[in-house]
């Protein structure tokens, strides 16, 4: 697929004129964060775990993220629910497997809830990806012990394994769909310096692929705009403090000159 400024910008303006519901379970640390992102981009963000009300919510969203990073019994429960109401309903999944091969459990939790309900996109560091695909060696915490590159062939593994598109976030960001790869080569070295701008990411690829029907270019789309902004911002920074406030204005005043100026995806 050849993507151009012209795809990103009208995947963003459909985002900001349609205000998708995107429906969020998420973890305690980038809670704000990702719902301001969303605001930001445009999109009506909701961060409801509650079993009660998960089903309902996901019946009147456009989008479900799933982001495992503050594993508890009860919201792994809420999750597995949330996935097969989003399944049954044919609603976009986006997973973020934070973490998964640090320890078994967050692993086997993993597993099982792209098990519930397939994936429509994964987006996890490299470590993450090769450790969802079953190789728990590169991990270290949360954090990536390895270049995204070293990933590919897991991102593959999984994509053809579950029929889904895979992201691998770094300083170069690789969207596989099955055979098809685009690297997108926007972003700053500050980004991984601000707590949750990967948890971010993934709520963005859930905003775009809420708007967009392919779930390829809506990830590619989504990391795009997601690197440009963290440019922006960075230019704008005298460190990680700044850079958070910085990169919520820059998705907000993210023009189409900007994108157009920018973007770097092959």
């Amino acid at each position: 697929m050849n993507l151009t400024a012209k795809d990103i910008i009208q995947d963003l303006e459909l985002v900001r004129t349609k205000s998708p519901l995107v429906h969020n379970i998420t973890n305690y640390v980038v809670m704000n964060s990702t719902a301001n992102a969303l605001l930001a981009i445009g999109a009506s963000p909701v961060m409801a775990h509650a079993m009660d009300e998960v089903e309902d919510m996901v019946a009147i969203a456009s989008a479900l993220v799933i982001n495992i990073g503050t594993l508890s019994e009860t919201w792994v429960a809420a999750m597995g629910k949330a996935a097969a109401a989003a399944g049954r309903r044919n609603i976009p999944i986006v997973y973020d497997p934070v973490g998964v091969g640090a320890t078994p459990y967050r692993t086997r939790v993993f597993r099982r809830l792209i098990e519930t309900a397939w994936p429509t996109v994964i987006r996890g560091n490299a470590s993450e990806i090769i450790a969802s695909a079953g190789d728990f060696s590169a991990t270290k915490g949360v954090d990536s012990a390895a270049a995204a590159e070293s990933a590919l062939a897991s991102a593959q593994w999984l994509s053809g394994q579950h029929d889904c598109v895979v992201c691998v976030s770094g300083e170069t960001d690789y969207v596989v769909d099955h055979d098809a790869i685009v690297m997108v080569r926007n972003g700053h070295p500050l980004m991984p310096r601000v707590t949750g701008l990967g948890c971010t990411a993934t709520a963005l690829c859930g905003a775009f692929a809420a708007v967009q029907p392919d779930p390829f270019r809506a990830t590619v789309s989504a990391m795009a705009v997601m690197g440009i902004a963290g440019e922006i911002a960075a230019e704008r920074s005298a460190g990680p403090g700044s850079m958070q406030v910085n990169f919520l204005d820059a998705l907000f005043q993210l023009t189409d000159k900007e994108i157009g100026k920018r973007l770097k995806i092959s």
